[in-house]
């Protein structure tokens, strides 16, 4: 035995060449997982009480079917009567109809609380990735994430719900069929439960094993979506370089990690079951056995015998259901150690105990001595930064990459807060406001525009919720917009495509602008909102990123001349500093 779990354990070892792209979830306890995750299920416990009770009801009526076919046998065949045949025919058809009922009432009922569970884990889980800090998320796979948004949620649902519902089925089986087998015979139903040890036996050996083969299984198939997603995501590249063999290669690789996982647990698998059929077997033989001998001697009927060995069938279908709930657990719960990862990455930015919602902004912007280092780094991004902008004042932020502008930008919107120093808005300390109410009054523009792929009067209606055709339009023609959008096959109905490909670069960024200006913040930060444009298009952006900043105290991150002009003052950052004097040519 010792050596055939050395060889299992080889099986699910990851094979050569694999990259681990996505590392493994730390193991947690079963005990520790199934209190974490089930005050998701506890609002549906009444429906829950009904599936199970549908779950106990079930085997009642199967247990009554078996019954009526000992009577067959001993009233019917046996004395060759057909009296007793009619009505044990409608009790039949009566058990059958009602039996049916229930049946279907106790799957949909599991099936509803299921998904309604897994609605709420997957809605809690997508809610708690968009808090985390934005550092956070750039280190993990986006595939990875996608998969246990969705796959190793549904693991967590067989893990809660499928192993109650499975655990009390198969007790409930266990108390009517072992009740049947000790009504027929005691003796012969002592006998038959001899074996049960070596069910429970089987199946320790093997769970641990299952529980391995399952965990690699989930990271493997984060790791296959992480790649996946990337190639996707960068197609252009990747055929611009030609690419495309190395990609399939690479994914190729992942899948065939994934293909091995899932023999290697497939072996496990067909190991247990045939283990368990023998341990089946040996139970049937003695008790066929032992029941020869009692039907010799009077004690039992042929019926009785018969019905016996069908009620001993059926007790063994749930002592085996609970000889592999331990593994059924493990293969779930390998999943929910994956959620219960994320869950447990906190945001670095929250709401102070005593934040306030921000209502009537002026605009007035001001940080004191703000030094800020971004995590792991070895120097600080910001060093005693302070600056004043005043309500309405468009003020330029200029320097070489890396001299902390972007960082300063992401200050402002509390994406992380100063590590010392503080940043004000009308007075306020930032950390002593709400998240949503600062958002809600400062605007963002993007060099990277980001658009979702929804049509164009939805991507603009993305900067304020229920804004209404004439505000989409205005918003629009004022972005220098319009045109270009009625001249699209569906006008204000045309979807962009994914991240708003269908369009130019020059196309996006104007969309951005007018979902900016619907919007309407008093505060509004721009970081380098013409990088990647041509000549032609940067001068169309020109005047729809004036009127954007008119009247709104502005942040403007760009080392272009041309949108620096716009600005009232131009403060230049140089290794986090702010320094003196700046080049009269900008603003020229």
């Amino acid at each position: 035995m010792r050596r055939l779990r050395e060889r299992l354990r080889a099986l699910v070892a990851p094979p050569a060449g694999a990259e681990r792209l996505v590392a493994e979830a730390p193991p947690v306890a079963v005990r520790e997982l199934f209190a974490r995750f089930w005050p998701y299920a506890r609002p549906y416990r009444l429906v829950m009480a009904a599936g199970l009770a549908f779950a106990l009801v079930v085997p009642a009526f199967e247990a009554a079917e078996i019954w009526l076919f000992k009577l067959v046998v001993d009233d019917v065949f046996v004395p060759r009567d057909l009296g007793p045949l009619v009505w044990i025919a409608a009790g039949y058809l009566a058990i059958t109809v009602v039996g049916g009922v229930v049946s279907f009432l106790d799957d949909y009922v599991d099936a509803w609380v299921g998904q309604h569970f897994l609605l709420d884990v997957r809605a809690a889980l997508f809610s708690h990735l968009h808090r985390l800090s934005l550092d956070v998320l750039d280190r993990r796979r986006l595939g990875d994430l996608v998969t246990r948004l969705t796959g190793d949620v549904q693991a967590i649902e067989s893990f809660i719900l499928g192993g109650v519902s499975i655990g009390v089925t198969a007790l409930a089986r266990l108390v009517l069929f072992g009740g049947a087998l000790f009504l027929l015979s005691w003796r012969l139903a002592l006998v038959s439960l001899i074996v049960t040890p070596l069910f429970w036996w089987t199946a320790r050996r093997f769970s641990g094993l299952v529980k391995r083969a399952a965990r690699e299984k989930r990271r493997r198939s984060g790791s296959l979506a992480a790649v996946a997603e990337e190639a996707l995501a960068n197609a252009m590249l990747v055929q611009s370089l030609n690419r495309q063999d190395t990609e399939l290669e690479r994914f190729r690789r992942e899948n065939r990690s994934i293909m091995e996982a899932e023999l290697a647990a497939t072996r496990i698998r067909s190991l247990f079951g045939p283990l368990v059929d023998v341990v089946e077997l040996a139970g049937v033989i003695v008790v066929l056995g032992t029941g020869t001998w009692l039907l010799t001697s009077g004690e039992l009927t042929v019926g009785g015998l018969i019905v016996f060995l069908a009620y001993l069938t059926q007790l063994y279908g749930p002592v085996r259901s609970l000889s592999r709930l331990s593994n059924t657990i493990f293969s779930a719960s390998a999943g929910a150690e994956r959620v219960l990862e994320l869950l447990a990455e906190e945001p670095r930015v929250t709401d102070a105990p005593h934040a306030r919602a921000l209502a009537g902004v002026d605009g007035e912007l001001e940080l004191r001595d703000v030094t800020y280092r971004h995590p792991g780094a070895a120097a600080p991004a910001l060093r005693d930064v302070s600056l004043r902008v005043l309500p309405g004042e468009t003020v330029a932020l200029v320097g070489p990459s890396g001299a902390g502008k972007s960082t300063l930008a992401r200050l402002l919107l509390r994406f992380d807060d100063p590590d010392a120093g503080a940043l004000l808005l009308d007075g306020h300390d930032l950390r002593d406001l709400t998240v949503a109410s600062l958002r809600d009054h400062v605007g963002l523009l993007l060099q990277e525009t980001l658009l979702p792929d929804a049509t164009v009067a939805e991507v603009i209606a993305y900067g304020r919720p229920g804004a209404g055709d004439a505000e989409i339009e205005a918003a629009a023609r004022t972005a220098g917009a319009h045109d270009f959008i009625s001249a699209l096959p569906d006008g204000y109905g045309t979807r962009v495509g994914q991240r708003g490909r269908m369009l130019s670069g020059g196309q996006r960024q104007r969309l951005a602008v007018a979902r900016a200006l619907v919007r309407d913040t008093p505060v509004l930060v721009l970081d380098e909102p013409t990088t990647g444009l041509d000549a032609a298009a940067r001068e169309r952006l020109l005047g729809p990123l004036g009127r954007l900043m008119e009247g709104r105290t502005t942040i403007l991150i760009s080392h272009d001349p041309a949108v620096v002009a716009h600005a009232d003052r131009v403060i230049r950052l140089e290794e986090g500093r702010v320094v003196e004097p700046v080049a009269e040519e900008l603003t020229a």
